[in-house]
């Protein structure tokens, strides 16, 4: 373990620098995955990885606990899975004649929720009041979950028979989308020597946690303490209102989905060194943050208009405070 840093600020965007390398040593081409990861810790927020299969979701999130020094699960999300085999359920005990509660994998730092439209939607709500809440309910008992706790769901976008569309509600509880692409030919070659040399996948030989769960509470209280201005403020706000207003969307972002770009901003603000966001952040993270807040009209997906031009326009028109 490399010595933490007491919560000193430029010390804590040191170490989060090291968990950068730390997981480049497993998983290459993907440093936009995985600033998105590191902004939705720093945030305490969930994140949604969206790519097909093969890109290193599942390894890229292993590695990121692995780094952190976390304790991670794994779920696979299948369509016979249950609410229990989430967050837990009463179990008799036939020595005490008592049930006792059995923690489900939702009790973890880390929860990878692999391929999560593939459950059906009763299931996939046993995630919402833990998202949401920290916690888990059960028979009239709250019990909470540890500190930090970080959902990480993954799903495939091109393969759809025998999945489950994610409501809107559950959609929202997730701080960011990310796609997670295929990496660049230099990349692809890289992963391919490192395999040749006898690098697995399975073991992450080499991998070290280079931070504790304190120094990961110390930098999101400092991620709070970064300030922004009414004006920065009153930016987001026009930018959500501007999606409402626009001619292809039948629903824009939300309120939540505003105080979401600030929480995001705030995050990605601080591990530049800045002491306050500016529009540069903002801009930086709003496809990110509302690429899955936004539903189209049905005419405008016909047409091919995207989530992401949408934003793209939406930023053109707005006007940046100086």
């Amino acid at each position: 373990m490399t010595e933490t840093p007491n919560g000193d600020p430029a010390a804590l965007r040191e170490a989060m620098g090291r968990v950068r390398q730390e997981i480049g040593k497993a998983v290459v081409g993907q440093d936009g995955a995985v600033s998105g990861l590191l902004i939705a810790l720093l945030a305490r927020g969930h994140v949604l990885l969206e790519g097909v299969p093969g890109v290193a979701k599942t390894l890229l999130v292993r590695t990121f606990s692995r780094a952190l020094g976390l304790d991670t699960k794994r779920v696979q999300f299948t369509p016979d899975l249950m609410p229990g085999d989430v967050s837990g359920s009463l179990i008799y005990d036939a020595r005490s004649g008592e049930f006792e509660f059995r923690e489900g994998p939702v009790f973890t730092h880390i929860l990878l929720a692999d391929e999560i439209n593939r459950t059906p939607p009763k299931t996939q709500a046993a995630l919402l009041e833990a998202m949401e809440e920290r916690q888990v309910s059960t028979d009239g008992v709250t019990r909470p979950l540890p500190a930090p706790f970080l959902v990480a769901a993954t799903q495939n976008p091109i393969e759809h028979e025998g999945t489950y569309t994610l409501p809107e509600a559950q959609l929202d509880r997730f701080l960011m989308k990310l796609v997670v692409e295929v990496p660049a030919r230099d990349a692809e070659v890289a992963v391919l020597r490192r395999h040749a040399d006898g690098f697995s996948p399975r073991a992450l030989d080499g991998v070290e946690a280079v931070v504790t769960a304190s120094d990961i509470a110390s930098a999101q209280r400092a991620v709070e303490a970064v300030t922004v201005t009414d004006d920065v403020l009153a930016y987001i706000v026009d930018l959500a209102r501007a999606t409402r207003q626009s001619p292809s969307v039948q629903l824009g972002a939300s309120p939540r989905a505003a105080t979401a770009l600030l929480a995001a901003a705030k995050a990605w603000a601080w591990l530049g060194g800045y002491p306050a966001i500016t529009p540069d952040h903002v801009q930086a993270m709003i496809v990110p943050v509302w690429r899955h807040r936004i539903r189209l009209r049905a005419d405008a997906e016909i047409e091919g208009v995207s989530v992401e031009a949408v934003l793209t326009s939406v930023l053109q028109q707005t006007p940046v405070p100086l």
